[in-house]
Protein backbone atom coordinates (compact mmCIF):
# COMPACT_ATOMS: atom_id res chain seq x y z
CA UNK A 1 0.00 0.00 0.00
CA UNK A 2 1.76 3.03 -1.03
CA UNK A 3 1.57 6.66 0.61
CA UNK A 4 1.88 10.39 -0.61
CA UNK A 5 2.67 11.02 3.45
CA UNK A 6 1.46 13.89 5.74
CA UNK A 7 2.28 17.37 4.35
CA UNK A 8 0.69 20.47 6.21
CA UNK A 9 -1.65 20.39 8.77
CA UNK A 10 -4.17 23.19 7.97
CA UNK A 11 -6.81 24.76 10.71
CA UNK A 12 -9.83 22.92 9.98
CA UNK A 13 -12.48 26.30 10.70
CA UNK A 14 -15.54 23.99 9.83
CA UNK A 15 -15.42 21.50 12.38
CA UNK A 16 -13.68 23.56 15.22
CA UNK A 17 -16.04 22.99 18.17
CA UNK A 18 -17.43 25.58 20.11
CA UNK A 19 -17.78 25.63 23.75
CA UNK A 20 -20.60 24.71 25.61
CA UNK A 21 -23.00 27.42 26.62
CA UNK A 22 -22.06 29.50 29.54
CA UNK A 23 -18.29 29.70 28.86
CA UNK A 24 -16.64 33.37 27.31
CA UNK A 25 -13.12 32.58 25.42
CA UNK A 26 -10.53 35.09 27.04
CA UNK A 27 -7.00 34.30 25.66
CA UNK A 28 -5.88 31.85 22.83
CA UNK A 29 -2.42 30.90 23.37
CA UNK A 30 -1.32 29.05 19.72
CA UNK A 31 2.02 27.30 18.93
CA UNK A 32 2.60 26.11 15.24
CA UNK A 33 5.26 24.27 13.59
CA UNK A 34 6.93 26.37 10.66
CA UNK A 35 5.31 25.85 6.74
CA UNK A 36 7.35 23.76 4.22
CA UNK A 37 10.82 23.47 3.82
CA UNK A 38 13.53 22.13 2.17
CA UNK A 39 15.76 19.04 3.41
CA UNK A 40 18.23 20.57 6.37
CA UNK A 41 21.04 18.38 4.50
CA UNK A 42 20.93 16.92 0.84
CA UNK A 43 20.51 13.14 0.87
CA UNK A 44 20.04 10.23 -1.58
CA UNK A 45 21.61 11.77 -4.47
CA UNK A 46 20.50 10.49 -8.00
CA UNK A 47 16.99 9.79 -6.17
CA UNK A 48 15.57 12.95 -4.72
CA UNK A 49 17.19 16.54 -5.80
CA UNK A 50 20.25 17.84 -4.33
CA UNK A 51 18.85 21.68 -6.04
CA UNK A 52 15.40 22.58 -4.73
CA UNK A 53 14.43 25.68 -6.58
CA UNK A 54 11.16 26.75 -5.53
CA UNK A 55 12.12 30.24 -3.45
CA UNK A 56 11.40 32.32 -5.80
CA UNK A 57 8.86 35.06 -3.75
CA UNK A 58 11.40 33.90 -0.84
CA UNK A 59 13.83 35.32 -2.18
CA UNK A 60 12.39 39.13 -3.06
CA UNK A 61 12.37 41.41 -0.24
CA UNK A 62 12.90 45.00 1.13
CA UNK A 63 16.02 45.54 3.21
CA UNK A 64 15.30 48.89 5.94
CA UNK A 65 18.01 51.12 5.67
CA UNK A 66 19.24 54.60 6.76
CA UNK A 67 20.25 56.98 4.22
CA UNK A 68 21.52 60.38 4.65
CA UNK A 69 18.98 63.33 4.80
CA UNK A 70 18.03 67.26 4.88
CA UNK A 71 17.66 66.39 8.50
CA UNK A 72 20.36 64.00 8.69
CA UNK A 73 19.90 59.46 8.81
CA UNK A 74 16.45 58.98 7.73
CA UNK A 75 14.66 55.28 6.98
CA UNK A 76 14.96 53.82 3.50
CA UNK A 77 13.94 50.69 1.74
CA UNK A 78 16.23 48.95 -0.34
CA UNK A 79 15.03 46.35 -2.78
CA UNK A 80 16.81 42.96 -3.03
CA UNK A 81 17.28 39.75 -4.60
CA UNK A 82 18.69 37.06 -1.94
CA UNK A 83 20.71 34.58 -4.94
CA UNK A 84 21.96 31.25 -3.26
CA UNK A 85 25.79 30.50 -4.82
CA UNK A 86 26.82 26.75 -5.48
CA UNK A 87 29.78 25.96 -4.66
CA UNK A 88 31.25 25.88 -8.24
CA UNK A 89 30.12 29.42 -8.18
CA UNK A 90 27.26 28.87 -10.40
CA UNK A 91 23.80 29.93 -9.16
CA UNK A 92 20.01 29.83 -10.52
CA UNK A 93 16.92 32.09 -9.95
CA UNK A 94 14.82 30.40 -7.21
CA UNK A 95 17.60 27.95 -5.56
CA UNK A 96 16.22 27.36 -2.08
CA UNK A 97 18.79 27.22 0.95
CA UNK A 98 19.35 23.63 3.09
CA UNK A 99 16.11 24.02 5.66
CA UNK A 100 14.78 26.90 3.81
CA UNK A 101 11.15 27.89 3.79
CA UNK A 102 9.79 27.33 0.04
CA UNK A 103 7.28 29.48 -1.89
CA UNK A 104 4.64 26.47 -0.75
CA UNK A 105 5.55 26.86 3.12
CA UNK A 106 4.78 30.66 2.63
CA UNK A 107 1.76 30.01 1.10
CA UNK A 108 0.81 27.51 4.02
CA UNK A 109 1.93 29.82 6.66
CA UNK A 110 -0.61 32.44 5.19
CA UNK A 111 -3.73 30.06 5.22
CA UNK A 112 -2.87 29.44 8.53
CA UNK A 113 -2.81 32.80 9.48
CA UNK A 114 -5.59 33.65 7.16
CA UNK A 115 -7.36 30.39 9.01
CA UNK A 116 -6.83 32.18 12.31
CA UNK A 117 -8.94 35.34 11.12
CA UNK A 118 -11.60 33.00 10.41
CA UNK A 119 -12.12 31.37 13.28
CA UNK A 120 -11.28 34.00 15.95
CA UNK A 121 -12.36 36.87 13.95
CA UNK A 122 -15.44 35.80 11.56
CA UNK A 123 -16.58 32.57 13.56
CA UNK A 124 -16.34 33.65 17.23
CA UNK A 125 -16.47 37.76 17.12
CA UNK A 126 -13.21 36.91 19.59
CA UNK A 127 -10.90 39.37 18.14
CA UNK A 128 -11.52 42.74 16.47
CA UNK A 129 -11.86 42.92 12.43
CA UNK A 130 -9.03 45.76 12.30
CA UNK A 131 -5.80 45.97 14.87
CA UNK A 132 -6.14 49.15 16.49
CA UNK A 133 -3.75 48.46 20.03
CA UNK A 134 -0.84 46.22 19.03
CA UNK A 135 -1.39 45.17 22.92
CA UNK A 136 -4.09 42.74 21.99
CA UNK A 137 -1.78 40.57 19.90
CA UNK A 138 1.50 39.04 20.92
CA UNK A 139 3.92 37.30 18.92
CA UNK A 140 7.22 35.57 19.31
CA UNK A 141 9.27 33.10 17.15
CA UNK A 142 11.89 30.55 18.12
CA UNK A 143 15.85 31.58 16.58
CA UNK A 144 17.64 28.32 16.58
CA UNK A 145 18.89 28.02 13.04
CA UNK A 146 20.80 30.13 10.63
CA UNK A 147 17.86 29.74 8.18
CA UNK A 148 15.17 31.56 9.02
CA UNK A 149 12.21 29.69 8.65
CA UNK A 150 10.43 30.42 11.75
CA UNK A 151 10.71 34.02 10.93
CA UNK A 152 9.49 33.63 7.40
CA UNK A 153 6.15 31.66 9.17
CA UNK A 154 5.28 34.06 11.57
CA UNK A 155 5.49 37.06 9.40
CA UNK A 156 3.26 35.38 7.01
CA UNK A 157 0.64 33.94 9.78
CA UNK A 158 0.67 37.85 10.77
CA UNK A 159 -0.70 38.68 7.08
CA UNK A 160 -2.90 36.21 6.90
CA UNK A 161 -4.31 37.16 10.39
CA UNK A 162 -4.04 41.11 9.95
CA UNK A 163 -3.16 42.12 7.06
CA UNK A 164 -1.70 45.60 6.37
CA UNK A 165 -5.10 47.00 5.30
CA UNK A 166 -6.62 45.68 8.34
CA UNK A 167 -3.77 47.72 10.69
CA UNK A 168 -4.14 50.98 11.88
CA UNK A 169 -1.54 53.02 11.73
CA UNK A 170 -0.27 53.18 15.11
CA UNK A 171 -1.14 49.42 15.38
CA UNK A 172 2.33 47.95 13.82
CA UNK A 173 2.36 44.57 15.37
CA UNK A 174 5.88 43.72 16.70
CA UNK A 175 7.96 39.85 16.61
CA UNK A 176 9.77 38.83 19.72
CA UNK A 177 12.78 36.75 19.83
CA UNK A 178 15.28 36.17 22.34
CA UNK A 179 18.75 35.49 22.74
CA UNK A 180 19.66 31.77 22.88
CA UNK A 181 20.70 31.09 26.22
CA UNK A 182 17.13 32.26 27.19
CA UNK A 183 15.41 30.13 24.23
CA UNK A 184 12.38 28.13 25.70
CA UNK A 185 9.91 27.50 22.81
CA UNK A 186 11.34 23.98 22.83
CA UNK A 187 14.05 21.95 24.97
CA UNK A 188 17.25 24.35 25.17
CA UNK A 189 20.19 21.71 25.40
CA UNK A 190 22.77 24.33 24.59
CA UNK A 191 21.97 26.48 27.20
CA UNK A 192 21.41 23.68 29.60
CA UNK A 193 24.11 21.07 29.87
CA UNK A 194 22.25 19.00 31.94
CA UNK A 195 18.90 18.53 29.53
CA UNK A 196 22.23 17.80 26.92
CA UNK A 197 23.49 14.99 28.61
CA UNK A 198 20.18 13.58 29.35
CA UNK A 199 18.87 13.68 25.59
CA UNK A 200 22.18 12.19 24.58
CA UNK A 201 21.54 9.30 27.28
CA UNK A 202 17.66 8.70 25.84
CA UNK A 203 19.01 8.87 21.91
CA UNK A 204 21.61 6.23 22.59
CA UNK A 205 19.21 3.89 24.87
CA UNK A 206 16.79 4.36 22.20
CA UNK A 207 19.35 2.97 19.78
CA UNK A 208 19.77 0.09 21.45
CA UNK A 209 16.42 -0.80 21.60
CA UNK A 210 15.33 0.26 17.81
CA UNK A 211 18.23 -0.31 15.67
CA UNK A 212 16.79 -3.88 15.62
CA UNK A 213 13.77 -3.27 14.36
CA UNK A 214 15.49 -1.22 11.26
CA UNK A 215 17.27 -4.60 9.78
CA UNK A 216 14.27 -5.72 8.33
CA UNK A 217 14.45 -2.37 5.97
CA UNK A 218 18.18 -3.28 4.89
CA UNK A 219 17.49 -5.36 1.61
CA UNK A 220 14.60 -2.82 0.55
CA UNK A 221 17.05 0.53 1.31
CA UNK A 222 20.56 -0.04 1.43
CA UNK A 223 21.11 0.10 -2.31
CA UNK A 224 20.14 4.25 -1.98
CA UNK A 225 22.58 4.60 0.34
CA UNK A 226 26.07 3.03 -1.16
CA UNK A 227 24.91 -0.30 0.96
CA UNK A 228 24.64 1.20 4.23
CA UNK A 229 21.73 0.29 6.43
CA UNK A 230 19.56 2.99 7.91
CA UNK A 231 20.30 3.64 11.55
CA UNK A 232 18.83 5.95 14.78
CA UNK A 233 22.98 5.96 15.01
CA UNK A 234 23.89 5.46 11.56
CA UNK A 235 25.27 6.87 8.44
CA UNK A 236 22.82 7.32 6.96
CA UNK A 237 20.79 8.42 10.29
CA UNK A 238 16.82 7.21 10.29
CA UNK A 239 16.45 10.64 11.44
CA UNK A 240 17.97 12.07 8.26
CA UNK A 241 16.05 10.06 6.12
CA UNK A 242 12.76 10.85 7.83
CA UNK A 243 13.19 14.42 6.90
CA UNK A 244 14.40 14.36 3.81
CA UNK A 245 11.18 11.70 2.29
CA UNK A 246 8.32 14.21 4.61
CA UNK A 247 10.02 17.67 2.84
CA UNK A 248 10.22 15.70 -0.52
CA UNK A 249 6.49 14.48 -0.50
CA UNK A 250 5.39 17.37 0.42
CA UNK A 251 6.03 19.11 -2.64
CA UNK A 252 5.50 16.49 -4.41
CA UNK A 253 8.66 15.34 -5.57
CA UNK A 254 9.05 11.94 -6.92
CA UNK A 255 10.74 9.25 -4.05
CA UNK A 256 12.01 5.97 -4.62
CA UNK A 257 8.74 3.23 -4.37
CA UNK A 258 10.19 2.04 -1.48
CA UNK A 259 9.75 4.81 0.51
CA UNK A 260 5.99 5.24 -0.53
CA UNK A 261 4.77 2.42 1.11
CA UNK A 262 3.33 2.56 4.31
CA UNK A 263 4.77 -0.06 6.48
CA UNK A 264 8.48 0.98 5.75
CA UNK A 265 7.76 5.00 6.62
CA UNK A 266 6.05 3.61 10.04
CA UNK A 267 8.84 1.30 11.21
CA UNK A 268 11.03 4.34 10.33
CA UNK A 269 8.68 7.14 11.93
CA UNK A 270 8.76 5.06 15.04
CA UNK A 271 12.08 4.67 15.59
CA UNK A 272 12.92 8.35 15.03
CA UNK A 273 9.86 9.41 17.71
CA UNK A 274 11.38 7.17 19.96
CA UNK A 275 14.69 8.46 19.69
CA UNK A 276 13.44 12.03 20.10
CA UNK A 277 10.48 11.94 22.71
CA UNK A 278 11.10 8.78 24.49
CA UNK A 279 12.35 10.72 27.18
CA UNK A 280 9.09 11.30 29.49
CA UNK A 281 10.85 11.70 32.80
CA UNK A 282 10.11 14.36 35.12
CA UNK A 283 13.13 15.90 34.45
CA UNK A 284 13.81 16.09 31.12
CA UNK A 285 9.62 17.52 31.09
CA UNK A 286 10.89 20.09 34.11
CA UNK A 287 14.30 21.27 32.15
CA UNK A 288 13.11 20.89 28.33
CA UNK A 289 9.07 22.99 28.64
CA UNK A 290 8.73 23.54 32.29
CA UNK A 291 9.17 27.23 31.51
CA UNK A 292 7.58 27.54 28.55
CA UNK A 293 4.89 26.47 30.16
CA UNK A 294 5.43 28.84 33.37
CA UNK A 295 5.33 31.47 31.04
CA UNK A 296 2.02 30.69 29.21
CA UNK A 297 0.23 29.52 33.09
CA UNK A 298 1.80 33.65 34.07
CA UNK A 299 -0.22 35.06 31.43
CA UNK A 300 -3.35 32.65 31.67
CA UNK A 301 -3.43 33.94 35.38
CA UNK A 302 -2.84 37.56 34.95
CA UNK A 303 -6.05 38.08 32.45
CA UNK A 304 -7.77 35.99 35.18
CA UNK A 305 -6.39 38.78 37.85
CA UNK A 306 -6.84 41.82 35.76
CA UNK A 307 -9.96 40.91 33.21
CA UNK A 308 -10.65 43.70 30.42
CA UNK A 309 -7.75 45.87 32.06
CA UNK A 310 -5.36 43.26 30.53
CA UNK A 311 -6.03 43.68 26.44
CA UNK A 312 -3.64 40.65 25.40
CA UNK A 313 -6.08 38.27 23.56
CA UNK A 314 -4.33 35.98 21.36
CA UNK A 315 -0.37 34.79 21.29
CA UNK A 316 0.91 32.86 18.26
CA UNK A 317 4.28 31.83 18.54
CA UNK A 318 6.55 30.50 15.32
CA UNK A 319 8.34 27.12 16.62
CA UNK A 320 9.50 23.33 15.43
CA UNK A 321 8.47 20.22 15.42
CA UNK A 322 10.29 19.39 18.70
CA UNK A 323 8.53 22.11 20.25
CA UNK A 324 4.79 20.86 19.31
CA UNK A 325 5.73 17.23 20.26
CA UNK A 326 7.92 17.97 23.17
CA UNK A 327 4.44 19.92 24.35
CA UNK A 328 1.87 16.74 23.62
CA UNK A 329 4.29 14.80 25.46
CA UNK A 330 4.70 16.62 28.39
CA UNK A 331 0.38 16.18 28.80
CA UNK A 332 0.79 12.86 27.89
CA UNK A 333 -1.33 13.15 24.97
CA UNK A 334 1.67 12.68 22.13
CA UNK A 335 0.16 10.44 19.48
CA UNK A 336 3.48 9.34 18.67
CA UNK A 337 3.34 10.84 15.15
CA UNK A 338 5.90 13.33 13.63
CA UNK A 339 4.28 16.86 13.35
CA UNK A 340 3.39 18.33 10.01
CA UNK A 341 4.17 21.18 8.76
CA UNK A 342 2.38 24.04 10.02
CA UNK A 343 1.06 21.40 12.79
CA UNK A 344 -0.73 23.40 15.91
CA UNK A 345 -1.62 23.63 19.56
CA UNK A 346 -3.73 25.71 21.09
CA UNK A 347 -4.10 26.48 24.86
CA UNK A 348 -7.76 28.36 25.21
CA UNK A 349 -8.64 30.26 27.90
CA UNK A 350 -12.16 30.30 29.19
CA UNK A 351 -14.30 32.01 31.91
CA UNK A 352 -17.41 30.79 33.11
CA UNK A 353 -19.68 32.81 35.41
CA UNK A 354 -21.45 30.85 38.65
CA UNK A 355 -23.27 32.22 41.37
CA UNK A 356 -21.07 32.72 44.84
CA UNK A 357 -21.55 29.45 46.98
CA UNK A 358 -23.45 29.87 50.14
CA UNK A 359 -25.73 31.97 49.27
CA UNK A 360 -28.78 32.41 50.68
CA UNK A 361 -32.39 32.45 49.04
CA UNK A 362 -32.77 36.23 49.41
CA UNK A 363 -29.45 36.46 47.52
CA UNK A 364 -30.54 33.89 45.12
CA UNK A 365 -33.76 35.91 44.41
CA UNK A 366 -32.01 39.29 44.19
CA UNK A 367 -28.81 38.38 42.91
CA UNK A 368 -28.60 40.80 40.31
CA UNK A 369 -28.39 43.35 43.57
CA UNK A 370 -26.70 41.46 46.29
CA UNK A 371 -24.37 39.02 45.00
CA UNK A 372 -21.42 39.42 42.50
CA UNK A 373 -20.59 35.87 40.25
CA UNK A 374 -17.58 33.66 41.05
CA UNK A 375 -15.70 33.47 37.89
CA UNK A 376 -14.03 29.82 37.16
CA UNK A 377 -11.53 29.08 34.50
CA UNK A 378 -10.79 26.71 32.01
CA UNK A 379 -8.33 25.17 29.67
CA UNK A 380 -8.81 23.44 26.63
CA UNK A 381 -5.64 22.09 24.73
CA UNK A 382 -6.37 21.40 20.91
CA UNK A 383 -3.96 19.63 18.94
CA UNK A 384 -3.90 18.84 14.63
CA UNK A 385 -7.65 20.08 15.24
CA UNK A 386 -8.32 17.88 17.43
CA UNK A 387 -10.10 18.65 21.85
CA UNK A 388 -7.29 16.82 23.96
CA UNK A 389 -8.53 15.57 27.18
CA UNK A 390 -5.60 15.67 29.58
CA UNK A 391 -4.70 13.16 32.61
CA UNK A 392 -4.07 15.55 35.16
CA UNK A 393 -7.41 16.54 34.83
CA UNK A 394 -9.48 13.18 34.75
CA UNK A 395 -10.40 13.10 38.02
CA UNK A 396 -13.64 14.46 39.39
CA UNK A 397 -13.30 18.56 40.25
CA UNK A 398 -10.65 18.69 37.99
CA UNK A 399 -12.61 19.10 34.45
CA UNK A 400 -15.80 21.14 33.96
CA UNK A 401 -18.43 18.83 34.54
CA UNK A 402 -19.58 16.26 31.63
CA UNK A 403 -17.02 18.07 29.39
CA UNK A 404 -13.41 16.36 30.48
CA UNK A 405 -11.24 18.51 27.65
CA UNK A 406 -11.94 21.46 29.61
CA UNK A 407 -9.69 21.70 32.41
CA UNK A 408 -10.05 23.53 35.12
CA UNK A 409 -7.01 26.52 35.84
CA UNK A 410 -6.34 25.51 39.06
CA UNK A 411 -5.45 21.79 38.08
CA UNK A 412 -3.45 22.82 35.06
CA UNK A 413 -1.82 25.42 37.27
CA UNK A 414 -0.87 23.31 39.89
CA UNK A 415 0.95 20.77 37.30
CA UNK A 416 2.94 23.79 35.37
CA UNK A 417 3.82 24.30 38.96
CA UNK A 418 5.53 20.73 39.98
CA UNK A 419 6.99 21.05 35.97
CA UNK A 420 8.27 24.78 36.58
CA UNK A 421 12.25 24.35 37.39
CA UNK A 422 12.89 26.65 40.61
CA UNK A 423 16.22 27.33 39.96
CA UNK A 424 16.98 26.97 36.19
CA UNK A 425 20.73 27.36 36.30
CA UNK A 426 21.36 25.08 39.22
CA UNK A 427 19.16 22.00 38.16
CA UNK A 428 20.83 22.97 34.40
CA UNK A 429 24.25 21.98 35.95
CA UNK A 430 25.78 18.54 34.55
CA UNK A 431 24.87 16.85 37.85
CA UNK A 432 21.16 18.35 37.86
CA UNK A 433 19.19 19.07 40.92
CA UNK A 434 20.46 18.87 44.40
CA UNK A 435 18.08 16.67 46.53
CA UNK A 436 16.67 18.65 49.58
Amino acid sequence: MAESGPKSSALDVDKYPLAPSGLELEQVHVYVRHGERTPVGARMAGHIPEHWKMCKTAHRFQASINVSGVDGMVEGFQRALKIVERADGTHHEGQCLLGELTDLGKKSTYNFGASLRELYIQKLGFLPDSLQNSEEVYFRQVLTTNVPRTTESLQQIIHGLYPTSKCQPDAIPAIFVRNGRDENLLGNADSCKRLEILLISFAQAAASTYNHTLEPLDKKLSKYFNGQPIRLDGKPRASGILDTIRAATAHNIKVPPEFEEKGVMDVIEKAVVAEWFSDKTEEVRRLGIGRLLDDLSTKMQHKVVHGKKDPLKILVHSTHDTGLAGLASTFDVFDDKWPQFTGSITFELFKSEREASGSSILQTIFSPLWSKPNSEHYVRMRYQNKNMVLPICAEEGKHLPSFPEFCTLAAFRERVQELTPLDYESECAPAGRTPA
